[in-house]
């Protein structure tokens, strides 16, 4: 130490501390998040969720059990086996004098619930109504589709039938040498309502077909005039479009 200076006592801590505490402190980091133990713990089941658990393992090893049991054909050692074959039973064959009866056996239904007997399992029941409202829905509309599918067919027939109304009697007013009146086009625009509101049946439609068959020998459909009427019926396939 040079002279002149002081030392310096309390520079050095370390010397009035005990040595476990003059040891470096272990530092925490910020960034590193502290996990609590008790988070992770599991909160301990109760005494009646322990023995409610067991139970439902033991109903299902038992359930499991059973169905093994059930695969496994009855031996011929059984009394009823035997009693069955007394009264003339072959194994594999159907029960009953005329052998009409069952060749298997009833299946088994495990039933857990407190439920009687033909009382449905409230799952199975759930599944079942919701199958059953499902094809309830895609009946209803398959009878739209098909109820659409007929009004709309019936709507391009009833109009077919207008129009060709309409030429027969522009043809018939040709062969009749009577004069086609051409309405202007504000009247027809005026008149069209009451045109489409205009009630035309296939009947109508019919009548005047067949004077223009039986009078001019004449086929709609297939424009043109025949001979006779012998050559109509021997060439025309038939009275209505649909025939064509």
């Amino acid at each position: 130490m040079a002279e002149g200076e002081e030392e310096d006592y309390m520079g050095d801590l370390s010397q009035f501390l005990p040595p476990e505490a003059s040891l470096p402190s272990k530092k925490v980091s910020n960034s590193e998040p502290v996990v609590s133990n008790s988070t992770n713990k599991r909160k301990p089941l109760s005494w009646q969720e322990q023995r409610k658990l067991k139970r439902q393992q033991k109903q299902v090893e038992e359930d499991q059990q059973t169905l093994s049991n059930l695969e496994s054909a009855i031996p011929q050692s059984n009394i009823g086996f035997k009693m069955l074959k007394q009264m003339g039973y072959v194994p594999g064959s159907t029960l009953g004098k005329d052998g009409s009866g069952r060749a298997e056996p009833v299946a088994l239904e495990i039933r857990r619930g407190r439920a009687g007997l033909g009382k449905e399992d409230s799952r199975l029941e759930k599944a079942r109504k919701e199958k059953e409202t499902l094809e309830i829905e895609r009946m209803k509309e398959k009878e739209l589709l098909v109820e659409f599918e007929h009004r709309q067919k019936e709507r391009w027939k009833g109009r077919r039938i207008v129009v060709n109304f309409h030429k027969a009697e522009a043809v018939l007013a040709q062969l009749e040498n009577r004069e086609v009146v051409e309405e202007d086009k504000e009247e027809e625009e005026g008149e069209k309502e009451e045109e489409e509101e205009e009630i035309i049946t296939e009947e109508d439609l019919l009548k005047i077909l067949m004077k223009l068959r039986d009078e001019y020998h004449y086929c709609l459909f297939c424009g043109c005039r025949y001979e006779s009427l012998e050559a109509l019926v021997d060439n025309c396939p038939g009275i209505m479009e649909e025939d064509h």
